[in-house]
């Protein structure tokens, strides 16, 4: 299954209908469940109650994901609002269940004591004693090493596989060493897009971006589907997270003080490839391609460029480098041009996904055109997606677009 991680404290302003929109559009693409992002705010309740009141009747499922950042876990009360979460939707018919079990996870956590003054005797006292059964995959970030010791996990959520954690292309070393310490476990991996975060020391104070270099969408993706024998479960981070650039869902509710890097960057064009990816991990087998398809996506300037932004660049903007990245899927060879300004490159490509690369070296505004038997049958001119040598602030975000 397919999860996609969603941040309930972005909700404040969302209705129903609002939820019923995002699960029917999740749903289309292949996601299985919405993985509710519970903390402490007080409206945040409200909020998952009216999820499982959109998601009824409809075949898409939730479950709860305990932000450990947000809520406290010091003492044994502590426990009370995760055990009266877990007690009134694990009857629901929207509940995801894993192996007849209520299936619950965390952000972090690991290190909650809940008065016992010990970590795993601590959450289950918090989640497993005296509660009907649940299949606990928590987000610890914690040496993997130490899953051995641990009764109270089901299996693991590994956050950091979502990105590579230096100025080079992701691998699966992180993922096999989970595993290798789960003993069978379920093991479930982070897909994410994209990692951009801008706030000032004002604000939440952070500002880098993580490497999404080298069509990381595709990479990380073909990973997990080389590897799905022993990949339990995806969850996508993030459906909503729009402070961290790695939202895939349509941006409404509460940006999170994002707007700066986040207006006019819609990234829902890229869940048409999410879902073409789904289907390969979930079969095991890549879909035929019905259709021509392009995707695109980039920063909109220069990594090394100088903006009169009062936060700063954003930490490791050395590990990015500034081109075009696309995917496409053809249903017979053709060639795909793709230019800005007077930087053009035209490839022979054979029908299936391909991945092309475009360098950025001026300002200018990005094209993709599919030529069969000397006919242009395909072009994609996305508004708004100009690169721009002299930027006003720094923006790291994602600029996507698609093919219909």
């Amino acid at each position: 299954m397919v999860f996609a991680h969603f941040i309930v404290g972005n909700t404040r302003s969302f209705t129903v209908s609002d939820w019923a929109q995002d699960i029917a559009l999740a749903a289309s693409k292949g996601i299985d469940a919405f993985a509710l992002n519970v903390g402490r705010d007080d409206y945040e309740a409200s909020k998952v109650a009216d999820a499982f009141t959109a998601a009824a009747d409809t075949g898409f499922k939730l479950f709860l994901s305990f932000d450990m950042t947000s809520l406290p876990c010091s003492g044994a009360g502590d426990a009370t609002t995760l055990r009266n979460y877990i007690l009134n939707y694990d009857t629901h018919p929207s509940q995801l269940k894993y192996n007849g079990k209520s299936l619950v996870s965390t952000f972090g956590g690991e290190y909650c004591t809940f008065g016992t003054g010990n970590l795993n005797q601590g959450w289950m006292n918090a989640v497993k004693t005296g509660m009907p059964p649940i299949h606990f995959i928590p987000a610890f970030f914690i040496d993997p090493g130490a899953f051995e010791g641990m009764t109270v996990m089901d299996g693991a959520f590994n956050w950091n596989s979502g990105w590579p954690s230096g100025a080079s292309d992701g691998n699966f070393d992180s993922d096999n060493n989970y595993v290798a310490h789960l003993e069978g476990r379920t093991y479930m991996a982070n897909f994410s897009p994209w990692f951009f975060t801008h706030y000032g020391a004002n604000s939440f104070n952070k500002n880098f971006i993580f490497r999404a270099d080298d069509w990381h969408f595709s990479h990380r993706w073909e990973l997990i589907i080389a590897n799905r024998d022993v990949v339990g479960l995806v969850e996508a981070v993030t459906w909503n997270d729009f402070g961290e650039s790695h939202y895939l869902g349509p941006r409404h509710g509460d940006q999170a003080g994002s707007e700066a890097w986040t207006n006019g960057y819609d990234h829902t064009d890229w869940l048409d490839l999410l879902s073409y990816y789904i289907e390969a991990y979930k079969t095991g087998i890549y879909p035929s391609i019905e259709k021509d398809r392009i995707f695109l996506w980039a920063r909109l300037s220069p990594a090394a460029a100088n903006a009169p932004d009062s936060v700063g660049k954003p930490n490791h903007w050395d590990w990015t480098q500034d081109y075009l990245w696309a995917v496409v899927l053809l249903t017979a060879p053709a060639q795909v041009q793709l230019s800005c300004g007077t930087t053009r490159n035209t490839y022979t490509v054979p029908a299936g996904l391909s991945r092309l690369q475009l360098p950025f070296s001026q300002s200018c505004s990005v094209q993709a055109s599919v030529i069969r038997d000397d006919l242009t049958t395909l072009t994609l001119a996305p508004n708004g997606f100009n690169f721009q040598t002299n930027p006003s602030s720094y923006n790291f975000n994602a600029f996507v677009a698609a093919s219909p």
